[in-house]
């Protein structure tokens, strides 16, 4: 676990009872989860792991609003997300929720400054504003002279700061990065993993999933999914836990 200070929680984000998860491929059900109660604070740097098949991605699809359990309840900042409607999730995702996925997802022909602007467009935001606002955040994760770069100018680990200073422009309640390091090389992941722990120093609520023991280092709390079930949730990450134990059938 990293050496950094553990900052206090805060009250509730995120409470799971008893999730549930079926798909139906062909004439079977496959059950990703099968029956997962978590809760998440503010303030907390939490690492979700797990072998393939372990439904960690239908939980962070889950967490993010971008999938509907099967059965099961889910509150997000106190309000049932089963009785929002389309728009009330859409709202959710992106003013609640900053993603930040492995393959970056920026859009090819915008600069830094467009891309990160992109969910201020959304939110209705007025352009002086957020284009003030993007400039910030791009400040904030070091590309204050990248702001008219476009992707292709730009590298990996730029690109991903990018994608976090997207994140971060609507001051959502949680940070949902899904295997952020997984494009980069470890130095460059590394680079990035100090901004994570910046940011969650900075007052930012980090969910981070991956399947990497050295990203899952940073976090301090760990939860190991297998099987569509939590298997282990701990303060800290435990690294004499066997993942090699845990992908066996």
């Amino acid at each position: 676990m990293s050496q950094n200070s553990t900052r206090p929680v805060g009250p509730l984000v995120i409470d799971i009872e008893n999730i549930t998860k079926d798909y139906v491929m062909g004439e079977e059900t496959v059950r990703a989860l099968r029956g997962v109660s978590l809760q998440i604070h503010r303030n907390e740097y939490i690492a979700i792991m797990g072998p393939s098949g372990s439904g960690k991605s239908t939980l962070m699809n889950m967490l993010g609003c971008l999938d509907t359990p099967t059965s099961g309840r889910y509150e997000f900042n106190g309000k049932n997300v089963a009785e929002m409607n389309d728009d009330e999730l859409a709202a959710i995702r992106n003013r609640e929720i900053g993603f930040v996925f492995q393959t970056f997802n920026l859009l090819p022909r915008s600069t830094s400054l467009r891309n990160v602007e992109l969910p201020l467009i959304y939110a209705g935001i007025d352009p002086d504003t957020r284009e003030e606002m993007a400039a910030h955040v791009l400040h904030e994760v070091g590309l204050g002279d990248r702001m008219n770069h476009k992707p292709n100018e730009l590298s990996g680990g730029q690109r991903q700061r990018v994608a976090v200073a997207r994140a971060l422009v609507n001051k959502p309640s949680i940070i949902l990065a899904d295997e952020p390091t997984g494009n980069l090389d470890s130095k460059t992941g590394e680079e990035i993993m100090a901004l994570f722990e910046d940011l969650y120093q900075r007052g930012n609520t980090i969910i981070l999933v991956t399947h990497e023991r050295d990203i899952a280092t940073h976090a301090r709390r760990t939860v190991h999914l297998r099987d569509g079930l939590i298997e282990t949730d701990h303060a800290g990450f435990i690294p004499e836990l066997d993942l090699v134990a845990l992908d066996r059938p």
